[in-house]
């Protein structure tokens, strides 16, 4: 007995010591954190691969595309992304899609090739811009951005932690959702840490040029800090320090700007999605003009809409289903008069509901097309909230889904896409 003690003691004190070391690491970047740090995000990246998280439960017994009303449907095509199965395969792919569910022009993309990095997530094509001769502006999730042409050839790629977003401002560039590198505890502008805050992640609002140069950075918790805001951080609660999930940024047009009494051309409105906030900044003096955050639950993608509103996607995601909070829905807010208005659902509107996820798109003739994410739909609704037109993804072993995570409009025709140079009758794939 008189052994045992000494050496259970000894082994309890190695375990305090190793603890004690352990907590110091974490909080203060100390050997083997960073070590550490990047072994788990490889782990998760090679988890999120395996697992298929992109599967989700199927919601709806019906998939393709349905025409309710064809004399409501607003003209164009409809551009698509998600994963799709051919072969046995899992292939991440955009496509342009006419009103009956047909594959007018696809383009395949290969994440890893792009982008090998092991250690970034990149299951997902997340934030598109198509442009009228076919090239396909995108985000690989947590990777970067690439600018293909109609046939799939790379123009070139942006590696900066790129995700969610790509909005084109009036002068041409782009406004993309970027991240720092790892976790981290402080900025340039907080050398010392930030307050109150251990590590994390690091959102960016990114500005690109057309050529794929990116021409500004500017650190979203930097913006909140500076901006007295950091109040709104106690909501992101247990999220492994991702404190802001940044997930869209969008300027405000010369076009529109004088309908918007408190805001000028080119602020931005920007979407924060674990802490319930938007928010509308100058970019330029880094002034944080106004914010919101009490009509929402982890929100996407606001919009300006003229007439001084902000069309928000209020996810209002719940632990039912939505059966407790009654679904996700379009939230219109007037900042420089403070009215609200649900635009979307009425008593008239289906069922919709995604707790992640999810955009909205308002239409010329006054519809709404909306992205029901985690569901594999996709919806366009009248100004009365009834379904015109809908396309769900075909289901997989019949119980799951492959999410949507982008759902677009576009002001093309069949003869346009035939124009494209590669294109034909015939669908064509990008990278085969």
């Amino acid at each position: 007995m008189t052994n045992v003690l000494p050496k259970a003691a000894f082994v309890l004190s190695v375990g305090v010591l190793g603890f004690a070391y352990g907590f110091a690491a974490e909080a203060w970047n100390l050997f083997p954190r960073a070590h550490v740090e990047q072994a788990w995000r490889q782990a998760r990246a090679l988890y999120v691969s395996s697992s298929r998280h992109f599967l989700s439960n199927r919601v709806y017994d019906r998939s393709g595309a349905r025409v309710v009303d064809s004399s409501s449907v607003q003209p164009g095509l409809t551009l698509l992304t998600s994963w799709w199965k051919d072969g046995g395969e899992w292939d991440m792919e955009a496509r342009l899609i006419d009103r009956e569910g047909t594959a007018v022009h696809q383009w395949e993309v290969d994440g890893d090739s792009l982008f090998p990095d092991p250690a970034k997530d990149q299951p997902y094509i997340h934030g598109t811009h198509l442009f009228p001769n076919g090239d396909l502006l995108l985000n690989i999730e947590y990777a970067g951005t690439v600018r293909m042409d109609a046939c799939g050839a790379v123009e070139w790629t942006v590696s900066a932690g790129n995700h969610h977003s790509i909005e084109r401002a009036a002068d041409g560039t782009f406004w993309i959702s970027g991240l720092a590198d790892g976790r981290r505890q402080g900025s340039d502008r907080y050398p010392d840490g930030y307050p109150g805050l251990d590590l994390v992640f690091a959102d960016q609002l990114l500005r690109v040029s057309p050529d794929g140069t990116v021409l500004d950075t500017l650190n979203v918790l930097d913006l909140l800090y500076e901006n007295d805001l950091q109040r709104h951080f106690v909501k992101a609660g247990q999220t492994r320090g991702d404190v802001t999930h940044l997930n869209d940024i969008e300027p405000l047009s010369p076009e529109m700007a004088d309908e918007y009494p408190l805001f000028d051309a080119g602020d931005l409105v920007v979407s924060l999605r674990n802490i319930d906030l938007v928010f509308v900044v100058d970019p330029d003096t880094r002034e944080i003009k106004w914010s919101d955050s009490h009509p929402f639950h982890a929100q996407h993608d606001p919009d300006f809409t003229g007439d001084g509103w902000i069309g928000v996607f209020d996810n209002a995601r719940d632990f039912r289903g939505g059966t407790m909070l009654g679904g996700s829905r379009i939230v219109s807010l007037r900042p420089h008069t403070g009215a609200q208005k649900v635009r979307f659902p009425t008593s008239q509107s289906d069922r919709f509901y995604t707790p992640a996820g999810g955009k909205w798109q308002e239409l010329e003739n006054g519809n709404m097309l909306l992205v029901e994410a985690r569901a594999g739909r996709v919806v366009e609704v009248d100004s009365a909230g009834r379904t015109v037109w809908e396309w769900v993804k075909e289901p997989e072993q019949e119980s799951k889904v492959a999410e949507v995570l982008g759902g677009a409009r576009v002001d093309l025709t069949k003869e346009d896409v035939r124009a494209w140079t590669c294109s034909d009758t015939e669908p064509s794939a990008a990278s085969r």
